[in-house]
């Protein structure tokens, strides 16, 4: 492992990052739920990554990595595959920064979310069954075609990227004791999780997965990348298998303290609650993290904790249910 994907070296990478990318990305705001904890003393705080451009925190990757393109690389373009809001931050990272964006989505992908990436100007074409296929197919494409292929969690400045989510949100809040986020290919965690442990090692990481799609989870269990089968999800934003040979493998693994699993009927009603007493409408992915909270807010009593509310971006099967 080099220093750029080892978790002390990515911290360095991190705060290049941000400072890279700070004028181009939103600055998300902070909201206090701490009436979440009240019955156990503890403060609780959201980070609204719902409210980033394009909807997501996936920006910030793809925004980074896209900015260090030489121009014969902007020229030919880039490729990428997604379910979704990675799509979406390629596409309009690519926009903004004048080259083409050729996003693979698999047979998975929500129809409403394909529409909004070509809305944005990328060709998308459609690949596999599910989000790993298109992940290959996309990557032999970029080869065969001399593009640049930017992977949606396996790439060092992707992840940088979006570890700039946890220098905002350390900067935003008081010492916090935990951070839940939700995992699917370890992008997030991984950024995030290297920048916590270089500038609050106090703070816990937890990494937080819906139980029908914990691909991830179970790779670090095993300590190998596995096929592990998955099963429907609300949580759709992070499904899929990890690519062999994944950065995000050891990096989640350096980083992660805790990892929690819920079920459907968990991450349901944190939807409905978000909704209900908050006026939100959190994408199933964002509602991972709140969720597995409110799983186990008795265990964090008397401390300060921050949920990672990842994104908005609804699928309308999602939307159909509240």
């Amino acid at each position: 492992m080099t220093a750029a994907t080892s978790a002390s070296g990515l911290a360095d990478s991190v705060f290049a990052a941000y400072q890279r990318i700070r004028g181009s990305v939103r600055l998300t705001p902070v909201e206090d739920l701490s009436a979440l904890g009240a019955s156990y003393g503890t403060r609780v705080f959201a980070k609204m990554e719902n409210l980033q451009l394009t909807g997501s925190f996936k920006l910030r990757g793809a925004t980074n990595r896209i900015t260090q393109l030489s121009a014969a690389e902007k020229s030919r373009g880039v490729v990428t595959a997604s379910n979704g809001n990675h799509g979406l931050a390629v596409a309009s990272a690519a926009a903004a920064m004048h080259t083409m964006a050729d996003v693979f989505v698999s047979s998975l992908v929500a129809p409403e979310r394909a529409q909004r990436i070509a809305e944005l100007g990328a060709k998308v074409t459609r690949a596999g069954e599910n989000p790993l296929d298109a992940e290959l197919a996309a990557r032999s494409a970029a080869e065969a075609s001399g593009r640049i292929y930017i992977p949606p969690y396996n790439d060092p400045q992707v992840v940088a990227g979006q570890g700039t989510v946890a220098v905002e949100l350390l900067e935003q809040l008081p010492p916090l004791d935990a951070v839940f986020i939700t995992t699917g290919g370890g992008g997030l965690l991984s950024g995030m999780g290297a920048w916590i442990k270089h500038s609050s090692p106090r703070t816990s990481v937890v990494g937080c997965w819906p139980f029908n799609s914990r691909v991830l989870y179970e790779c670090i269990r095993s300590g190998a990348v596995l096929d592990f089968p998955e099963q429907p999800t609300l949580s759709d934003s992070t499904v899929g298998g990890v690519e062999t040979g994944s950065i995000t493998l050891a990096l989640a693994r350096a980083v992660l303290d805790r990892s929690i699993l819920v079920s459907e009927e968990e991450i349901l009603a944190a939807l409905y609650w978000a909704r209900r007493e908050r006026g939100w409408l959190i994408e199933g992915a964002a509602a991972v993290a709140l969720a597995a909270y409110l799983k186990t807010a008795s265990d964090w009593a008397g401390g300060t904790v921050a949920v990672i509310v990842c994104g908005g971006n609804l699928s309308d099967r999602v939307l159909n249910l509240l």
